[in-house]
């Protein structure tokens, strides 16, 4: 049975579009039994350049678009901005409702959240299987990806790593779906992190910011494997390799897993771009 997917994005930048084209480029060539039901935005047309180009790149494929903007929502409701680690106030629970409510119409399996900015209420991710794009393993750093790369910096990490995990109220702490993992040492890293030795996160970034070296790096290495981590993942669902049931992650004979590692599968595939 074909894959039903929903497709979520707030589209703050290039990124989301490269991510709906691998998707949507995979499904048209006939790679990936699967089809978008629905993109829905957070954003309304005429909000920002970035979301309207994703916008346009929808409608030129031919899909359900359904737009809410979350900003002029919670301004018409009197809501006060979420902030990080807070409860969601009233209005984003209400805001959810209403997305639930014009998707009705277009019935998925799996939603995918890949650059959407918002995290969901209890009952928006109780009623749906969605999984969230986070560029890191599994028991990696939170938070957006800078927070992610400033931090494996800051531990000196050895390896790395993007997931996608069933998104729930609590900040990329939902069950591991899917992940792949990579070394951030050898050659490619070896003159890099020596550039920073004996330095502080907080000089590094005093000094160049995200412009350093290995900060760089590291972005690069983890954004070659995303948009083939979200292909991967989605083909490993609709050839029924693994399913999500009654919330946890499962395997093709329904037994449960703490993720589907696709690592030897998403090194083949970027190796020879890095």
């Amino acid at each position: 049975m074909t894959l039903r997917l929903a497709w979520f994005a707030t589209a703050r930048g290039a990124t989301s579009g490269k991510l709906l084209a691998a998707a949507h480029d995979e499904i048209a060539a006939g790679r990936l039994d699967a089809r978008i039901a629905a993109v829905f935005c957070n954003r309304a047309p005429g909000e920002d350049a970035n979301t309207d180009a994703f916008l346009d790149q929808v409608r030129r494929y031919g899909l359900p678009l359904v737009t809410l903007s979350s900003r002029d929502f919670r301004r018409a409701h009197g809501g006060e901005i979420a902030h990080k680690g807070g409860p969601l106030p009233q209005w984003r629970r209400d805001y959810d409702r209403e997305v639930m409510r014009l998707l009705e119409p277009y019935p998925f399996d799996i939603g995918v959240l890949a650059g959407y900015m918002l995290i969901f209420c209890e009952e928006a991710a109780a009623r749906w299987d969605l999984l969230n794009l986070h560029p890191a393993p599994p028991g990696g750093p939170s938070g957006m990806w800078q927070d992610v790369v400033w931090h494996l910096i800051e531990a000196r990490a050895v390896r790395s790593g993007v997931m996608m995990h069933l998104a729930t109220p609590a900040l990329d702490q939902g069950p591991v779906v899917t992940y792949c993992t990579y070394p951030l040492r050898g050659p490619q890293f070896a003159a890099l992190w020596r550039e920073i030795e004996g330095c502080s996160v907080d000089e590094i970034k005093a000094a160049e910011g995200e412009s350093n070296r290995l900060f760089a790096e590291i972005r690069r290495h983890g954004v070659a494997r995303e948009l083939p981590l979200v292909v991967e993942t989605l083909r490993a669902f609709a050839d029924g390799r693994v399913r999500i049931v009654a919330r946890r992650v499962v395997d093709a004979a329904g037994r449960p897993i703490p993720g589907y590692d696709l690592t030897d599968r998403i090194e083949s595939l970027v190796a020879p771009t890095l």
